[in-house]
């Protein structure tokens, strides 16, 4: 296969999960830097896709699962949000969850766009750069890779 093709199904892969992309792209033997730039660029696109059409979806969802009346206020999630905050949710959710549904959870929780989409870039940036490395290394480690 290809730089380019590859590097294109490490980036929807990214888009899709990005515990999917990494591995894949090592399979497939490309770069690492290729691979955790593509990944991660995939699963930013994923994290702006899911904020972006956030706001409406939250709204449908609140008045499904809890009624006209209710918030999420006393949920389990908002006692969590008010620990951690967008900073923890940016920084463990790529790894946990994946960043569409980190996004998403942080996009329910009433987070602004902005904060959440920068906190969530920083820690997909970190995971695809740490995840990349360690599963490059731990290859060469073993002797597929030289």
């Amino acid at each position: 296969m290809d730089v380019v093709a590859g590097t294109l199904l490490v980036f929807g892969a990214g888009i899709l999960e990005l515990w999917a992309a990494i591995p894949l792209g090592l399979a497939i033997n490309l770069n690492p830097v290729i691979i955790g730039v593509a990944s991660a660029l995939g699963a930013i696109v994923a994290a702006f896709l899911v904020t972006a059409v956030g706001d409406n979806i939250r709204e449908k969802v609140i008045k499904w699962r809890y009624g006209e009346n209710k918030d999420l206020k006393g949920s389990r999630y908002y006692k969590i949000w008010n620990k951690y905050g967008v900073v923890g949710l940016g920084l463990i959710s790529p790894l946990l969850f994946g960043a569409p549904v980190g996004s998403a959870l942080g996009v329910a929780l009433g987070s602004r766009k902005k904060p959440l989409l920068i906190w969530m870039s920083i820690g997909i940036v970190i995971w695809s750069t740490g995840l990349t490395s360690a599963g490059y290394l731990g290859l060469m480690s073993f002797g597929v890779i030289k």
